[in-house]
């Protein structure tokens, strides 16, 4: 990971609890368990027959029958719920957790589930498009986490995220870390990356977040951190659902009930 976000500044306004973020999470690391509990043998079978091969669905390649265990096409799906280990899978979740929730303020639940979905089937698809032979599994929520890194750009590129910075955590403009991570994935590229992480599928998920974003959000919802916040709702920590009131000057009275 190009940098290791703790928190970041930005409230939510329009749901208490971020519930669809929380539940991707929670059944992602429940597959993880799984898979840890599944043995050497279970594990292979999960990534093979849940992963997302593009050999087997450009039709170039066939899957052992004995490992089928969905529709290749089913797997667009379940591949984004799999993850090779506990640090892949930590790293993935640490984004969902500081970025997902404002994401899902900005669209609500159903439509920031299938938001986050929708990411990761098109960043299959770009590493399809790349290498459409390939027969290694794709797994992970990385697409559908770089399609989050990518609305998040869009929404909230002046808010502050909470980095370790060498040993001290300071808090960064989004815009910069956001557009260092997507720098990050090309210069991983043209340095060979690893031949076990499917950039192109970061690259495609991101560029997806950041292009479906102004279709998902609520129309109230500003972008590019523009504008008041949607009819004025703002979440104060610890206080609860709170509103403020504008006098005929424009400026807020202060919240109210």
């Amino acid at each position: 990971m190009p940098f290791i976000p703790l928190h970041d500044t930005t409230p939510r306004y329009l749901i208490a609890k971020p519930l669809t973020a929380w539940s991707l999470l929670a059944v992602t690391a429940f597959v993880f368990l799984i898979q840890a509990l599944a043995g050497e043998e279970g594990f292979i079978r999960m990534v093979y027959g849940l992963g997302t091969i593009p050999a087997t669905l450009t039709g170039e390649a066939q899957l052992a029958e004995a490992l089928v265990l969905v529709d290749p096409w089913v797997t667009l799906l379940t591949y984004q719920f799999l993850h090779g280990d506990f640090m892949h899978l930590f790293g993935n979740m640490l984004y969902l957790w500081v970025f997902g929730d404002n994401v899902e303020d900005a669209m609500g639940h159903v439509r920031f589930l299938l938001f986050y979905l929708l990411c990761g089937v098109l960043a299959a698809f770009a590493q399809l498009g790349i290498d459409p032979a390939s027969t290694t599994p794709l797994i992970g929520a990385s697409g559908a986490i770089s399609g989050v890194l990518g609305a998040y750009l869009i929404l909230h590129p002046k808010a502050k995220v909470l980095v370790p910075v060498v040993v001290i955590p300071l808090y960064l403009p989004a815009w910069l870390l956001l557009v260092f991570w997507f720098g990050f994935q090309f210069v991983a590229l043209a340095n060979g990356g690893g031949s076990n992480v499917a950039w192109w599928a970061h690259i495609g998920g991101f560029v997806a977040g950041a292009a479906l974003i102004p279709f998902f959000r609520y129309k109230a919802v500003p972008l590019f951190g523009l504008g008041d916040p949607p009819g004025g709702v703002t979440l104060r920590r610890g206080v609860g659902w709170q509103r403020e009131q504008k006098g005929q000057d424009g400026r807020r009275r202060g919240p109210w009930g």
